[in-house]
């Protein structure tokens, strides 16, 4: 009964949470594309799906296994050693070398993938955030399984506040000179945001000691987890450079193209995935649960688990998709002043029960 209290109260402070980032986010969004235009959030959709490339790379991998592996030594008995040195190590590694590697193919990345040199330096930009980012995830994970979201909480809170207050700064300076310059505004309240994350995420784990595990443990996770994330990242960011290439040959014009792929990836998608902030905190919470049960050896409980995100995710699903075909046009049109935005979101609602169950899934 304590273990159910704990976990709803977790799950309750969570969707609380998730809640609040993405009205944030819509927010930000909004005055995003009134300093941007059209065409200026196409180019940052577009940097976006180069860098999570990267971000996939440097914490796809680390970021559930330190859920998993916390989880697993927890239902051992093992408790906890001295500090996350070794967990936070390896996420250091993989953030660097994939910060490397940013920097390094910022340049062809937007010559001949994105094929718009205006998103160089943003990239480049961006880069530094990666190890941060591994780090603090390494973190949060070990204090999901420990069931203790507050750290989380506060740190995403505060990371997301930073960014906005850093990016609208920026934009007011920067945003006259162009649409690159204005992504790099944007970008620069990301990298410094997630800096001072990690650094709460450490402060919360400075006397909260490490869950025990073995390094062949920790790679037989990491490893298809990484491999697989990054090859579909990898896919995902030729897609979004073809699209408004495709676009651009369609209607013959760089610039409504760009724009036309900013209104669908840059606001559409933002509005049409805000009601998944109730199932992402589940899909967080069910992680370190399940594989709580899967080492107990309780097939029951997992079998139990499972369905029951499963059926929860279907009902709640069917009713997001239904509402965004109803009322997902005058929603847009209200919160974006945009017609365009608004037809894309209806016919998306009919499909959102399909990419709210295969986010979970894979969540």
């Amino acid at each position: 009964m304590a273990r159910r209290k704990t976990y709803l109260q977790n799950a309750a402070l969570l969707t609380v949470c998730g809640l609040v980032l993405r009205v944030l986010g819509m927010g930000f969004r909004v005055v995003l594309s009134s300093y941007l235009g059209g065409e200026g959030m196409g180019l940052y959709q577009l940097i976006l799906a180069v860098y999570m490339v990267f971000v996939s790379l440097a914490t796809a991998g680390i970021n559930v296994a330190s859920a998993r592996l916390a989880a697993q030594s927890l239902a051992r008995g093992r408790g906890m050693a001295a500090t996350l040195r070794g967990l936070c190590g390896t996420a250091l590694l993989f953030g660097c070398c994939a910060m490397l590697l940013q920097v390094l193919l910022a340049e062809p990345a937007a010559r001949y993938l994105l094929h718009d040199t205006r998103a160089i330096l943003a990239l480049q930009i961006l880069a530094p955030s990666l190890p941060f980012m591994a780090a603090a995830g390494a973190v949060r994970g070990c204090f999901l399984a420990a069931r203790r979201v507050h750290p989380n909480v506060i740190a995403q809170l505060i990371e997301q506040i930073i960014r906005m207050a850093i990016a609208i700064a920026a934009l007011r300076v920067l945003a006259q000179w162009g649409a690159g310059y204005g992504c790099a505004a944007v970008v620069l309240g990301s990298t410094v945001s997630e800096g001072i994350s990690c650094a709460l995420m450490f402060a919360f784990a400075a006397k909260t000691p490490e869950f025990a595990y073995t390094q062949k443990e920790l790679y037989a996770i990491v490893l298809p987890v990484e491999g697989s994330r990054l090859l579909a990242s990898g896919l995902q960011a030729v897609e979004s450079s073809l699209i408004p290439y495709t676009l651009a040959l369609y209607t013959g014009s760089r610039a409504d193209a760009m724009a036309q792929y900013g209104s669908l990836k840059g606001m559409a998608l933002p509005l049409l995935f805000f009601p998944f902030s109730v199932l992402s905190a589940l899909s967080g919470l069910l992680m370190p649960e399940i594989a709580r049960a899967h080492t107990k050896g309780d097939t029951d409980a997992t079998r139990r688990l499972v369905f029951t995100m499963l059926k929860v995710t279907g009902a709640f699903s069917l009713a997001a998709g239904t509402g965004f075909v109803l009322f997902g046009a005058p929603l847009a049109g209200f919160i974006y002043r945009d017609v365009e935005v608004g037809e894309y979101v209806r016919i998306l609602g009919f499909v959102a029960p399909f990419m709210y169950l295969e986010s979970m899934v894979d969540g």
